[in-house]
């Protein structure tokens, strides 16, 4: 690749830092704003006598875990509804219904924040269900999850409180004052692009080499922006963001990558501001922006260097990737959406060199924590923080301590168990789809593209996305089976909510305690030292789970 290529790589990832910096206080002062302020606007108001809630009170923390459940419950029904009786409903597009297994894994999905598709999406959804379903949970699972996390930092700055806040003021709060303008005004940029946005049918168009090809129009923009901002996922078409229709230039695609990482990285601001202490909020942001710039790197320099035969005689490892964003825009919105909960893909992960397409598993593995998910992040990581405090204490003799809040028996319990919840499930779906005799032909006869390590690679990146509430593949790997529909839905829904529910109770805990006050003997958080402390016990975390899988998958095909 010449110099001038790299550097245009190399500049738009600066320009993309620089955006971030420059939105980093202002969004964050303006995300704390929304969650704290104590007057409702009227919509708000509208909303809460339709659907019967009290704004002024509070919920406990298995009230507020009980609300979160009831809600995404509700909406995993109506989106399987939706699907299943989509044939008879406006703007079908002929399209008959979703299969019963198919329907249940999209719906877990969605609601999940997932967005993992196992289907062909303009070949599989009508216009109807993209937009009242598919989009509107886009919308309502990003606001599920910024709720979560907003709950926990009200409970480490609350002192003996019995409750955490509203979750029904919470969610409608972040639907109405954050996602809902900032999507549009993402939308209206992407329009600008050259995005589409109609609602018309099928169009046959004639390729170069004289074939025919139906090509759906369809409400792009809407879809594209929500699904970014709200690190949803998914794709109007299969192709998804390497679509033309969905992000037809480079700009688009760097608009596309800051709406992935606008919000989850202004978001350790809100929480300094909420805590009162802003110097917490840049160590948390500290720690994400590190792990992100390493992991970028290293993924961009594996996939430049193009170690394999079909690489060097290519000159380049642009296998699967667009012309037009080039190996640099590609490992750059590659990280950004497998660093986060997006799954948004503008190349094809499965086509990377062997070590290259174990990065964005990594990134995965790590918790999707550098600066993760919209909401789910900023918890993922002040779980990590609690675990590290807890280890920073025991090697100088001291009881824990995080915020002013002690970490006892109760609360590392639940950070421990949060943290094991996503590699049991990895792992067991792993495991089993190889280990079941029955299964095993299924995944080697019909999934897999690729047999060997690669093949592993491909089941494992699959559980990986799942559990993590990605939503990106491999895409070398047929999931739309009766035995990967079952599993990665059930893998995406506990893979969601029991992280939501063991972060409340925590929430709950700390709500509960005093403030203890600071002594000589405290861990200093806001510091450099825990900084590093931090990042090494994520990485560390993630390495000893997750090496001896990975050496019979990416490592074994890679080093060979």
């Amino acid at each position: 690749m010449d110099a001038a290529t790299i550097w245009f790589g190399v500049l738009q990832a600066a320009t993309l830092i620089a955006a971030l910096v420059l939105l980093y206080r202002p969004l964050g002062d303006a995300i704390a704003r929304v969650y704290t302020g104590a007057r409702d606007l009227r919509i708000e108001r509208g909303i809460y006598r339709l659907i019967g809630v009290d704004a002024s009170s509070e919920q406990t923390w298995r009230s507020y875990a009980r609300g979160v459940l009831a809600f995404s419950v509700v909406g995993l029904v109506l989106l399987y509804l939706l699907q299943r009786f989509q044939s008879v409903l406006p703007l079908s597009l002929g399209l008959p219904p979703v299969p019963e297994g198919l329907a249940f894994n999209t719906a877990a999905s969605f609601v999940a924040n997932t967005n993992w598709q196992s289907y062909s999406p303009e070949q599989t959804m009508g216009h109807l269900v993209q937009l009242a379903g598919l989009t509107v949970q886009n919308f309502v699972s990003a606001a599920v999850g910024m709720a979560v996390a907003i709950a926990l930092v009200r409970g480490l700055a609350r002192r003996g409180s019995a409750t955490i806040g509203n979750f029904w003021v919470d969610l409608i709060r972040g639907l109405v004052r954050l996602l809902l303008p900032i999507a549009v005004i993402g939308a209206l940029a992407l329009l600008a692009g050259g995005v589409a946005q109609n609602l018309s049918g099928f169009t046959e168009v004639h390729t170069l080499t004289g074939a025919a090809q139906s090509i759906p129009g369809g409400p792009v923009a809407s879809q594209e922006a929500i699904k970014l901002l709200g690190t949803n996922g998914g794709g109007f078409y299969n192709a998804n963001s390497a679509h033309p229709f969905e992000n037809p230039t480079p700009w688009t695609n760097m608009i596309q990558i800051l709406l992935i990482l606008a919000i989850p990285f202004s978001l350790p601001r809100a929480f300094g501001r909420m805590i009162g202490d802003n110097r917490q909020g840049y160590a948390i942001a500290a720690v994400m922006a590190t792990l992100f710039l390493v992991s970028t790197f290293t993924l961009s320099a594996l996939e430049l260097a193009g170690h394999g035969t079909a690489p060097e005689l290519a000159g380049a490892a642009m296998e699967g990737k667009e012309q037009r964003f080039g190996i640099l825009g590609s490992t750059l919105f590659g990280s950004a959406s497998t660093l986060t909960s997006t799954g948004a893909v503008n190349s094809m992960h499965d086509s990377y060199t062997a070590l290259g397409g174990m990065m964005p598993m990594l990134n995965m593995m790590l918790g999707e924590v550098a600066p993760g998910g919209v909401g789910s992040g900023l918890y993922g990581m002040l779980v990590l923080a609690v675990l590290a405090v807890f280890v920073g204490g025991l090697l100088v003799g001291r009881t824990p301590e995080y915020l002013g809040k002690r970490i006892g028996p109760r609360e590392i319990k639940l950070a421990s168990l949060y943290i094991l919840v996503t590699p049991v499930l990895v792992l067991s779906g792993t495991a089993l789809s190889f280990a079941i005799p029955g299964i095993r032909d299924e995944i080697v006869g019909t999934s897999i593209l690729n047999p060997g390590p690669h093949g592993l690679s491909e089941v494992l990146y699959a559980f990986t996305s799942a559990s993590n509430n990605n939503g990106s593949a491999f895409a070398g790997l047929t999931a739309n089976t009766p035995w990967l529909n079952t599993a990665l839905g059930v893998a995406m829904l506990l893979g969601r909510f029991l992280p939501i529910v063991l972060v409340l109770a925590l929430a709950g805990s700390f709500a509960a305690q005093q403030r203890v006050p600071e002594t000589a003997g405290t861990l200093p958080t806001h510091r450099p030292q825990f900084v590093g402390l931090l990042a090494a016990v994520t990485v560390i975390v993630t390495a000893l789970t997750y090496f001896p899988v990975l050496t019979l998958g990416p490592l074994a095909e890679g080093l060979v």
